[in-house]
């Protein structure tokens, strides 16, 4: 199994949750997080003064996969968030080691 970490635009959420659900994939953890790469913020006025923006909105996606679905998964994600413009994000994949459902007490591929 395989965890998927994606950190994208805000607006390019929905996109990319329903090209998840086109290819099958269901369930997922979004978190709203701040942050900067090369995009390095912003500058913005309010009320005449001037001020910089170094952490911007991004949405996090995190799901967890087999490990036959990380490429169509990865794939889903590059294709729905991608603009072609500075910010568009990145995908991070790292092994799980196994997965418990608290409800049944499933374990392991049946879990997710």
């Amino acid at each position: 199994m395989k965890k998927i970490e994606a950190i994208i635009k805000p607006f390019k959420l929905d996109d990319v949750k329903e090209a998840l659900q086109e290819v099958g994939l269901q369930g997922m953890t979004v978190t709203d997080v701040r942050g900067f790469g090369r995009q390095k913020g912003h500058t913005e006025l309010y009320r005449g003064a001037e001020y910089v923006v170094d952490f911007l909105p991004k949405v996090k996606l995190e799901l967890v996969v087999s490990d036959n679905l990380v490429s169509t998964a990865v794939d889903a994600i590059k294709t729905a968030a991608h603009s072609g413009r500075i910010g568009d994000g990145k995908i991070f994949i790292s092994n799980v080691e196994d997965a418990i459902r608290i409800r049944t007490g499933e374990t392991g591929r049946d879990a997710i």
